[in-house]
């Protein structure tokens, strides 16, 4: 264990200043600089390569009792994060290792070593685990796997189709067999869910005034499974093409976000009962443990060449509050990503 450590480092955090009330914007956001005390014994420092940046964390931005704290105010905020360790007294942590952590929105990070797990970059470029080998992707995986209880020959609907999860969602469910529809809003993410993914049709939302009946027409035989990033007018349409014992995996409601006012839709949940419909929503960190054999599956898929994964990356600390924001009017194909120098 190395006791060499002097150096001085002074962290680039960024923190919440005011609560947004509906769609967040810059003046949310502070960049400050905070000094970081040498590590101890038994910690380790780290500098950050890569910042996740995902829908969940607007949540997070208000009050009120949630499955996780809300952010504090004049405080860094939280996010998956890789970075390389550079400075270590801890004796399972050297100098030199990538690890993975929740302290993202901020270059340096001081840990002793509780949440944090080593990654290897020879497998995988750093950022996939925060993506497709890490929480994007597992909860991906435990929607369809856990929740759904995928079949194959099932007609599976995403929302979000393109985004981080809703992508590889739909390769997953492919590489099972299944007929998928997907939901997007603009023509390259549109093009890329045809050409890379290989769904089987694609609905544009901002182009149908319907979306109900677009769904009904390209699954005239009903679907068997949805899965919702986004709520609203998407979950009512898919309830109202479901099969009998269809299953609706509640991922996300990306659509209600920043709303002020209770949404319209879904306005047919009395379908649930008719067509004995079941609804369930789900937290990924609730299944840890199946990480390995996520990780087995994903791996041989990657390897297959059944799925394949976009990063949409934004260059440097203080672009990460644009980053998040691009997330609520779809600038994102796949995975968003902040890149660290």
């Amino acid at each position: 264990m190395s006791t060499k450590v002097q150096k001085q480092y002074t962290a680039r955090t960024i923190q919440l200043t005011s609560r947004p009330d509906e769609v967040p914007t810059e003046a949310n956001f502070e960049l400050v600089t905070r000094e970081l005390s040498p590590p101890g014994d038994g910690e380790f420092m780290v500098k950050n390569e890569w910042i996740s940046v995902d829908p969940y964390m607007r949540g997070r931005m208000k009050e009120g009792d949630s499955y996780v704290a809300p952010f504090e105010l004049g405080e860094p905020l939280e996010g998956g994060c890789v970075g390389q360790v550079v400075a270590s007294r801890h004796d399972r942590f050297a100098e030199g290792d990538y690890v993975l952590g929740n302290l993202g929105w901020r270059d340096y990070w001081k840990s002793s070593g509780a949440g944090v797990v080593k990654v290897d970059p020879q497998l995988a470029s750093p950022q996939a685990y925060l993506g497709v080998l890490g929480m994007t992707g597992m909860t991906a995986w435990v929607g369809l796997k856990r929740i759904a209880k995928l079949k194959p020959g099932s007609t599976v609907f995403v929302s979000a189709a393109s985004g981080a999860v809703g992508s590889i969602v739909c390769q997953i469910a492919k590489a099972n067999d299944c007929r998928v529809i997907g939901s997007a809003g603009k023509s390259e993410k549109i093009d890329w869910l045809r050409e890379q993914a290989k769904v089987d049709e694609v609905i544009n939302y901002k182009e149908t005034n319907d979306l109900t009946k677009a769904l009904g027409e390209l699954a005239p035989e009903g679907i068997d499974v949805y899965f919702d990033n986004v709520g609203g007018e998407h979950l009512e349409a898919a309830l109202e093409q479901m099969n009998d014992f269809g299953c609706c995996v509640e991922c996300g409601m990306i659509s209600t976000y920043n709303a002020t006012k209770p949404p319209v839709a879904p306005r047919n949940l009395f379908k649930i009962i008719t067509k004995r419909i079941r609804m369930q929503g789900f937290i990924v960190r609730d299944h840890m443990s199946d990480q390995d054999e996520f990780l087995k599956d994903m791996s041989a898929l990657i390897k297959s060449g059944n799925v394949v994964w976009e990063e949409s990356v934004r260059e440097g600390l203080e672009e990460t509050p644009k980053a998040f924001i691009g997330l609520f009017s779809g600038e994102n194909l796949g995975k968003s990503l902040v890149h660290i120098q």
